[in-house]
């Protein structure tokens, strides 16, 4: 039997995702009523600018103080897509002190604060859904806390920002050089105005810290991911790159130590073989790979922003939330139990593909090659090319620590011969 006492949403935001949560509640009241068994009802609309139009929604419940609509008392879920640190923790964690489940889009603060805010749920007994902080309507923050919490997931590795792999795409796709590949990505508004919480792999990173905490149980803060943006990727990676028959995307990579006694968290471009599920992601779509021991290799693959997708996960957020509303119970909470160590970038192991500008003469390979060795990073493959006097020498090596090609890169930089380091570039997914 359905409920007829509704369910009242409060909504923090008003902007691309907010006006569609909106508009999805009204145009679907029904079909959400029957899903739930209750009708949800829009109690209210915090925004910073009140004299908006915003189509479908009654100007009455438009409202500049988000602070007394979280603290009606009267409210069941609090919708949060304000984003920022503050004031949404503040009124997060107030929506729980007076009676509210949360479900937020807000990956920044759920990176940087999540354990606090987990707590506060746990606290008062409320819900804490965030769906949409990550890979926007891919369903993935539930397939990792619910439908694997029986497994062990060992890696988590993808592309999360839709923005970075849209121009990484343009420039392996056209030859284009990084900054026309932003221009164009501006022009078709991929990219925000000021493009460096995407370019430089900020907004990756905060994805990253709530993949691996989710993944591992354990809590990974935004300051324990390695972060490196990708405005250093040139037109000649591209070529590099497709002679080994890769591509170059922007990869966040959660993994678990081989002996299970740690994890990293990392987040940089990567060239990736053109055999990998991740190399034909294409345009502004997002896809997460992930590997268990017992469900094996799960690829997530999708529209990892925009309005309507954004909306999408956080509506599913809400009927979840509602649901356990009706029943007097909670979903999942966080679950840290592991306490894993996280490790530093140092002791990452991977391949790596280093271009060198060298003198073209006889005995630079042997040298080149003598600094690799004494550094204890094998070389897989060399390839030399020459012209008047310089040359340029490509070196991919097997596996090693980043701590060790560091030393590495640092000793070439010694050498007479080696005119300077063109590109660093690990290489993923073999």
């Amino acid at each position: 039997m359905m409920r007829t006492r509704p369910l009242k949403v409060a909504l923090l935001g008003c902007g691309v995702v907010g006006s569609e949560v909106a508009r999805i509640m009204t145009t679907h009241a029904d079909d959400l009523a029957q899903r739930i068994g209750a009708p949800v009802e829009l109690a209210g609309v915090a925004v910073r600018r009140p004299s908006k139009v915003r189509d479908g929604i009654d100007p009455s419940l438009v409202t500049t103080d988000a602070t007394a609509l979280v603290k009606r008392g009267d409210i069941d879920v609090v919708v949060e897509v304000i984003g920022g640190i503050e004031p949404a923790r503040t009124l997060i964690t107030t929506a729980f002190a007076h009676g509210a489940s949360v479900v937020s889009a807000n990956k920044a603060l759920l990176a940087q604060d999540g354990a606090a805010l987990h707590a506060a749920a746990d606290e008062h007994g409320k819900d804490l859904y965030y769906e949409a902080a990550v890979a926007g309507a891919i369903p993935l923050i539930r397939p990792l806390r619910e439908s694997l919490a029986g497994d062990k997931i060992n890696r988590v590795m993808g592309i999360v920002n839709g923005t970075t792999n849209f121009i990484l795409d343009k420039m392996d796709s056209t030859g284009a050089g990084y900054q026309e590949a932003l221009d164009e990505a501006t022009a078709l508004g991929y990219a925000e105005a000021d493009p460096t919480a995407d370019v430089e792999a900020f907004d990756a990173a905060a994805k990253a810290a709530i993949l691996a905490g989710i993944a591992f149980h354990t809590r990974v803060h935004l300051d324990d991911v390695y972060r490196e943006g990708m405005t250093e990727v040139t037109a000649a990676d591209f070529a590099s790159a497709k002679n080994m028959g890769c591509t170059i995307k922007l990869l966040a990579i959660c993994e678990r130590a081989a002996d299970g006694g740690s994890v990293t968290a990392r987040v940089h471009p990567a060239m990736i073989p053109l055999t990998h599920p991740l190399a034909s992601v294409r345009g502004a779509y997002n896809a997460v790979f992930v590997e268990s021991d017992a469900a094996g290799q799960l690829m997530f693959y999708g529209p990892g922003a925009g309005g309507a997708p954004t909306a999408s996960a956080v509506l599913g957020d809400l009927v979840a939330v509602c649901r356990n509303r009706l029943s007097g119970a909670t979903g999942p909470g966080e679950s840290s139990y592991a306490a894993l160590p996280v490790s530093p970038m140092g002791d990452v192991v991977t391949r790596y593909h280093i271009s060198l500008d060298v003198a073209d003469k006889p005995g630079v390979l042997a040298q080149v090659a003598t600094v690799f060795a004494e550094h204890g990073v094998s070389i897989d493959t060399v390839r030399q090319q020459g012209k008047d006097g310089e040359a340029s020498l490509v070196v991919v090596t097997h596996r090693a620590s980043d701590a060790s090609l560091s030393g590495t890169v640092e000793a070439l930089r010694k050498l007479d011969t080696v005119r300077g380091v063109a590109s660093i570039m690990r290489v993923e997914g073999e």
